[in-house]
Protein backbone atom coordinates (compact mmCIF):
# COMPACT_ATOMS: atom_id res chain seq x y z
CA UNK A 1 0.00 0.00 0.00
CA UNK A 2 1.30 3.46 -0.81
CA UNK A 3 1.73 5.85 2.09
CA UNK A 4 1.42 9.64 2.31
CA UNK A 5 4.59 11.39 3.45
CA UNK A 6 4.03 14.60 5.40
CA UNK A 7 6.95 16.96 6.08
CA UNK A 8 8.05 17.47 9.66
CA UNK A 9 7.66 21.02 10.96
CA UNK A 10 10.79 21.83 12.97
CA UNK A 11 10.53 25.57 12.47
CA UNK A 12 7.78 28.14 12.06
CA UNK A 13 7.61 30.31 8.97
CA UNK A 14 9.99 29.83 6.05
CA UNK A 15 12.07 26.63 6.25
CA UNK A 16 15.46 27.51 4.75
CA UNK A 17 16.67 23.91 5.01
CA UNK A 18 14.10 22.65 2.49
CA UNK A 19 15.27 24.56 -0.64
CA UNK A 20 18.89 24.25 0.46
CA UNK A 21 18.57 20.46 0.72
CA UNK A 22 16.82 20.17 -2.65
CA UNK A 23 19.41 22.26 -4.48
CA UNK A 24 22.26 20.42 -2.77
CA UNK A 25 20.80 17.13 -3.96
CA UNK A 26 20.44 18.43 -7.53
CA UNK A 27 23.99 19.85 -7.55
CA UNK A 28 25.38 16.54 -6.32
CA UNK A 29 23.51 14.66 -9.04
CA UNK A 30 24.59 17.01 -11.85
CA UNK A 31 28.15 15.68 -12.42
CA UNK A 32 27.33 12.13 -11.28
CA UNK A 33 24.11 11.32 -13.16
CA UNK A 34 22.38 14.20 -14.97
CA UNK A 35 25.26 15.63 -17.02
CA UNK A 36 26.62 12.24 -18.22
CA UNK A 37 23.15 11.22 -19.40
CA UNK A 38 22.51 14.62 -20.96
CA UNK A 39 25.82 14.47 -22.84
CA UNK A 40 24.76 11.24 -24.53
CA UNK A 41 21.60 12.85 -25.92
CA UNK A 42 23.24 16.20 -26.76
CA UNK A 43 26.12 14.63 -28.68
CA UNK A 44 23.90 12.05 -30.35
CA UNK A 45 21.58 14.68 -31.82
CA UNK A 46 24.18 17.40 -32.45
CA UNK A 47 24.24 16.65 -36.18
CA UNK A 48 20.49 16.34 -36.47
CA UNK A 49 18.00 13.54 -36.09
CA UNK A 50 18.67 12.31 -39.64
CA UNK A 51 22.29 11.47 -38.80
CA UNK A 52 21.15 9.72 -35.61
CA UNK A 53 18.54 7.71 -37.53
CA UNK A 54 21.03 6.64 -40.21
CA UNK A 55 23.44 5.36 -37.53
CA UNK A 56 20.60 3.55 -35.78
CA UNK A 57 19.37 1.82 -38.98
CA UNK A 58 22.74 0.20 -39.73
CA UNK A 59 22.28 -3.59 -40.10
CA UNK A 60 24.86 -4.35 -37.41
CA UNK A 61 23.19 -1.94 -34.99
CA UNK A 62 19.73 -3.46 -35.55
CA UNK A 63 21.14 -6.97 -35.13
CA UNK A 64 22.89 -6.00 -31.88
CA UNK A 65 19.69 -4.54 -30.44
CA UNK A 66 17.61 -7.55 -31.50
CA UNK A 67 20.16 -10.00 -30.05
CA UNK A 68 20.22 -8.13 -26.74
CA UNK A 69 16.41 -8.19 -26.51
CA UNK A 70 16.08 -11.88 -27.39
CA UNK A 71 18.84 -13.14 -25.11
CA UNK A 72 17.63 -10.91 -22.28
CA UNK A 73 14.09 -12.23 -22.70
CA UNK A 74 15.17 -15.86 -22.33
CA UNK A 75 17.42 -15.07 -19.38
CA UNK A 76 14.57 -13.18 -17.73
CA UNK A 77 12.07 -16.00 -18.34
CA UNK A 78 14.39 -18.55 -16.75
CA UNK A 79 15.36 -16.41 -13.78
CA UNK A 80 11.78 -15.38 -12.99
CA UNK A 81 10.72 -19.04 -12.94
CA UNK A 82 13.76 -20.01 -10.91
CA UNK A 83 13.38 -17.02 -8.59
CA UNK A 84 9.73 -17.85 -7.96
CA UNK A 85 10.51 -21.51 -7.24
CA UNK A 86 13.54 -20.75 -5.06
CA UNK A 87 11.72 -18.01 -3.14
CA UNK A 88 8.78 -20.33 -2.43
CA UNK A 89 10.98 -23.20 -1.22
CA UNK A 90 13.24 -21.01 0.93
CA UNK A 91 10.33 -19.03 2.35
CA UNK A 92 8.02 -21.91 3.16
CA UNK A 93 10.47 -24.58 4.37
CA UNK A 94 13.17 -24.58 7.04
CA UNK A 95 16.00 -27.07 6.52
CA UNK A 96 19.70 -27.50 7.16
CA UNK A 97 21.77 -25.40 4.75
CA UNK A 98 18.91 -22.99 3.97
CA UNK A 99 20.95 -19.86 4.80
CA UNK A 100 23.89 -21.16 2.77
CA UNK A 101 21.59 -21.52 -0.26
CA UNK A 102 20.29 -17.97 0.15
CA UNK A 103 23.85 -16.62 0.31
CA UNK A 104 24.87 -18.67 -2.74
CA UNK A 105 21.94 -17.40 -4.80
CA UNK A 106 22.88 -13.83 -3.86
CA UNK A 107 26.59 -14.23 -4.74
CA UNK A 108 26.41 -13.13 -8.42
CA UNK A 109 25.57 -9.58 -7.29
CA UNK A 110 28.98 -9.34 -5.59
CA UNK A 111 31.09 -11.19 -8.16
CA UNK A 112 32.67 -8.98 -10.88
CA UNK A 113 31.02 -9.68 -14.22
CA UNK A 114 34.40 -10.36 -15.84
CA UNK A 115 34.96 -13.10 -13.27
CA UNK A 116 31.52 -14.50 -14.11
CA UNK A 117 32.39 -14.67 -17.81
CA UNK A 118 35.75 -16.28 -17.08
CA UNK A 119 34.08 -18.86 -14.82
CA UNK A 120 31.63 -19.76 -17.59
CA UNK A 121 34.52 -20.21 -20.01
CA UNK A 122 36.26 -22.55 -17.58
CA UNK A 123 33.08 -24.60 -17.32
CA UNK A 124 31.56 -24.52 -20.81
CA UNK A 125 34.56 -23.58 -22.97
CA UNK A 126 36.19 -26.00 -25.44
CA UNK A 127 38.65 -27.08 -22.75
CA UNK A 128 36.31 -26.56 -19.82
CA UNK A 129 34.98 -29.12 -17.37
CA UNK A 130 31.71 -29.67 -19.23
CA UNK A 131 32.80 -28.27 -22.57
CA UNK A 132 35.23 -31.15 -23.14
CA UNK A 133 32.40 -33.63 -22.70
CA UNK A 134 30.18 -31.81 -25.21
CA UNK A 135 32.85 -31.15 -27.85
CA UNK A 136 32.98 -34.76 -29.21
CA UNK A 137 29.22 -34.50 -29.87
CA UNK A 138 29.66 -31.29 -31.86
CA UNK A 139 28.06 -29.13 -29.17
CA UNK A 140 29.71 -25.76 -28.64
CA UNK A 141 28.21 -23.53 -25.97
CA UNK A 142 30.70 -20.66 -25.86
CA UNK A 143 30.87 -17.90 -28.50
CA UNK A 144 27.21 -18.39 -29.42
CA UNK A 145 23.94 -16.68 -28.55
CA UNK A 146 23.38 -19.45 -26.02
CA UNK A 147 26.52 -18.36 -24.19
CA UNK A 148 25.09 -14.84 -23.90
CA UNK A 149 21.92 -16.27 -22.36
CA UNK A 150 24.02 -18.27 -19.89
CA UNK A 151 26.01 -15.17 -18.94
CA UNK A 152 22.86 -13.11 -18.47
CA UNK A 153 21.29 -15.85 -16.34
CA UNK A 154 24.36 -16.00 -14.11
CA UNK A 155 24.64 -12.24 -13.65
CA UNK A 156 20.92 -11.61 -13.07
CA UNK A 157 20.39 -14.78 -11.00
CA UNK A 158 19.49 -13.07 -7.70
CA UNK A 159 17.32 -10.18 -8.95
CA UNK A 160 13.88 -11.79 -9.30
CA UNK A 161 14.54 -13.98 -6.26
CA UNK A 162 15.52 -10.92 -4.23
CA UNK A 163 12.24 -9.17 -5.08
CA UNK A 164 9.88 -12.15 -4.69
CA UNK A 165 11.21 -13.72 -1.48
CA UNK A 166 10.65 -10.71 0.84
CA UNK A 167 7.02 -10.55 -0.34
CA UNK A 168 6.54 -14.25 0.40
CA UNK A 169 8.19 -13.82 3.81
CA UNK A 170 5.74 -11.09 4.84
CA UNK A 171 2.65 -12.54 3.17
CA UNK A 172 -0.13 -13.68 5.48
CA UNK A 173 -0.69 -17.42 5.26
CA UNK A 174 -4.30 -17.23 6.43
CA UNK A 175 -5.68 -17.42 2.88
CA UNK A 176 -3.44 -20.38 2.04
CA UNK A 177 -4.58 -22.17 5.20
CA UNK A 178 -8.21 -21.40 4.42
CA UNK A 179 -7.75 -22.80 0.92
CA UNK A 180 -6.30 -26.00 2.36
CA UNK A 181 -9.21 -26.42 4.78
CA UNK A 182 -11.76 -26.45 1.95
CA UNK A 183 -9.92 -29.25 0.20
CA UNK A 184 -7.70 -27.42 -2.31
CA UNK A 185 -4.49 -29.16 -3.28
CA UNK A 186 -1.11 -27.51 -2.74
CA UNK A 187 -0.89 -26.71 -6.45
CA UNK A 188 -4.40 -25.21 -6.53
CA UNK A 189 -3.60 -23.08 -3.49
CA UNK A 190 -0.40 -21.86 -5.08
CA UNK A 191 -2.02 -21.12 -8.47
CA UNK A 192 -5.19 -19.41 -7.23
CA UNK A 193 -4.08 -17.85 -3.92
CA UNK A 194 -0.31 -17.41 -3.63
CA UNK A 195 0.59 -16.55 -7.23
CA UNK A 196 -1.93 -13.68 -7.67
CA UNK A 197 -0.57 -12.08 -4.51
CA UNK A 198 2.91 -12.12 -6.05
CA UNK A 199 1.80 -10.28 -9.21
CA UNK A 200 3.67 -7.08 -8.41
CA UNK A 201 6.82 -8.81 -7.20
CA UNK A 202 6.99 -10.99 -10.32
CA UNK A 203 6.53 -8.06 -12.70
CA UNK A 204 9.06 -5.93 -10.79
CA UNK A 205 11.59 -8.77 -10.71
CA UNK A 206 11.13 -9.43 -14.41
CA UNK A 207 11.61 -5.78 -15.37
CA UNK A 208 14.72 -5.42 -13.20
CA UNK A 209 16.17 -8.66 -14.58
CA UNK A 210 15.47 -7.66 -18.18
CA UNK A 211 16.95 -4.18 -17.75
CA UNK A 212 20.08 -5.62 -16.15
CA UNK A 213 20.49 -8.30 -18.83
CA UNK A 214 20.11 -5.85 -21.73
CA UNK A 215 22.96 -3.75 -20.35
CA UNK A 216 25.30 -6.62 -19.47
CA UNK A 217 28.84 -6.18 -20.80
CA UNK A 218 31.62 -7.68 -18.67
CA UNK A 219 30.62 -11.34 -18.87
CA UNK A 220 29.24 -11.33 -22.42
CA UNK A 221 32.39 -9.92 -23.97
CA UNK A 222 34.26 -12.98 -22.74
CA UNK A 223 31.77 -15.70 -23.64
CA UNK A 224 30.34 -14.31 -26.90
CA UNK A 225 33.48 -13.58 -28.89
CA UNK A 226 31.99 -10.16 -29.83
CA UNK A 227 31.44 -11.16 -33.45
CA UNK A 228 29.63 -8.43 -35.41
CA UNK A 229 26.36 -9.66 -36.87
CA UNK A 230 26.61 -12.95 -34.95
CA UNK A 231 27.22 -12.60 -31.21
CA UNK A 232 27.58 -8.85 -30.72
CA UNK A 233 25.03 -7.42 -28.27
CA UNK A 234 24.14 -3.74 -27.97
CA UNK A 235 26.67 -2.94 -25.19
CA UNK A 236 29.39 -4.79 -27.12
CA UNK A 237 28.42 -2.84 -30.26
CA UNK A 238 28.93 0.43 -28.38
CA UNK A 239 32.33 -0.75 -27.16
CA UNK A 240 33.44 -1.92 -30.62
CA UNK A 241 32.31 1.20 -32.46
CA UNK A 242 33.92 3.47 -29.87
CA UNK A 243 37.24 1.64 -30.29
CA UNK A 244 36.91 2.01 -34.07
CA UNK A 245 36.38 5.76 -33.71
CA UNK A 246 32.77 5.58 -34.94
CA UNK A 247 31.39 7.68 -32.12
CA UNK A 248 28.07 8.46 -33.80
CA UNK A 249 27.27 4.77 -34.28
CA UNK A 250 28.12 4.02 -30.66
CA UNK A 251 26.15 6.99 -29.42
CA UNK A 252 23.00 6.02 -31.34
CA UNK A 253 22.76 2.66 -29.54
CA UNK A 254 23.69 4.32 -26.25
CA UNK A 255 20.69 6.64 -26.58
CA UNK A 256 18.36 3.71 -27.25
CA UNK A 257 19.60 1.80 -24.21
CA UNK A 258 19.34 4.91 -22.02
CA UNK A 259 15.75 5.54 -23.14
CA UNK A 260 14.91 1.88 -22.62
CA UNK A 261 16.25 1.93 -19.07
CA UNK A 262 14.36 5.15 -18.34
CA UNK A 263 11.15 3.57 -19.63
CA UNK A 264 11.53 0.47 -17.44
CA UNK A 265 12.21 2.39 -14.25
CA UNK A 266 9.41 4.84 -15.05
CA UNK A 267 7.02 1.89 -15.24
CA UNK A 268 8.34 0.57 -11.93
CA UNK A 269 7.87 3.99 -10.30
CA UNK A 270 4.55 5.17 -11.71
CA UNK A 271 2.91 1.73 -11.57
CA UNK A 272 4.04 1.05 -8.01
CA UNK A 273 0.46 1.26 -6.67
CA UNK A 274 -0.63 -1.45 -9.09
CA UNK A 275 2.49 -3.48 -8.31
CA UNK A 276 1.99 -3.26 -4.55
CA UNK A 277 0.62 -6.36 -2.96
CA UNK A 278 -2.80 -5.79 -1.48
Amino acid sequence: MSSIITPLRHVRGFDVVRPLSIWTLILMMMPLVLLPLASVFIFGTSKGLHSFWVALKAPEAIFALELSMVTSFWATAFNVLFGLFAAYVLSRYNFWGRNALIVTISLPTAIPTAVAGFALLLLWGPYGTLGRLLAPHGIQMMFTAGAIVLANIFVTFPLAFGVIKPVLDTMSRSLEEASATIGATRWQTFWHVTLPSLRGAIVSGALLTFARAVGEFGSTILVSGNLAGRTQTAPLYIFAKFNEGQIEAANAIAIVLALFSFLIFSVLFFARDWLDVE
